[in-house]
């Protein structure tokens, strides 16, 4: 009887390392851990907001309407619940994607309107919290790079025979990966245009 169990263990094992069930498991755990990373600049980012929008608000105090949408932008990300289940449904994926881009862009514009305030820019804490800000926007690029290639090596896995068996069998999905926001600008290639020199008179 013994001798049964230990040959039926040894063959479900062979079968299970044979169509891909361990290599879907190591994808998937480097996909959570890359997504983790990720979620954890987001936060890094949204952490340093208050603090920018009120060394911002002290000097330019009539930019309200930057000020606001930068607001409005970091509690529309904070009403997101970003969970490891979020790479598994596509929808939520794309609102989370859009709600980060939006604050993105609100954070941009008032670090441009900064621009516009010399006092502001001489500011030390403004400038360690630009610093830091830039320099999270770098690590967010790196975490995502690293998330979009763990999502590639994911999807390839459960999308190619005989994994994708095993993958059906087993209810993994191919999961939710970042994507240019607007990819038709991004296609569009830009217009360049040189005017001729004026003529010499």
């Amino acid at each position: 009887m013994r001798l049964r169990l230990a040959a039926a263990l040894a063959l479900v094992a062979a079968l299970l390392s044979g169509c891909g069930y361990n290599q879907i498991q190591i994808n998937d755990e480097a996909v959570n851990a890359s997504w983790s990373e990720v979620l954890n600049q987001y936060k890094r980012r949204a952490d340093l907001i208050p603090n920018l929008v009120s060394v911002v608000q002290g000097y330019a105090a009539h930019e309200k309407d930057v000020l606001t949408r930068v607001t409005e932008a970091r509690a529309s990300v904070a009403g997101i619940k970003a969970t490891p289940e979020l790479v598994n449904d596509p929808e939520a994926f794309a609102r989370f994607q859009k709600a980060q881009g939006e604050l993105g862009g609100a954070l941009s514009r008032l670090l441009v309107v900064a621009e516009n305030y010399p006092q502001l820019k001489a500011d030390a804490n403004f400038r360690d919290l630009q610093a830091q800000v830039e320099g999270t926007e770098n690590r967010i690029t790196v975490a995502r790079n690293r998330y979009i290639k763990a999502v590639q090596d994911y999807n390839v896995g459960v999308r190619t025979f005989p994994n994708n068996l095993t993958a059906m069998a087993f209810g993994y999905k191919p999961k939710a990966n970042f994507a240019v926001e607007d990819e038709k600008a991004v296609s569009t290639p830009p217009t360049i245009r040189f005017d001729a020199p004026a003529a010499a008179k």
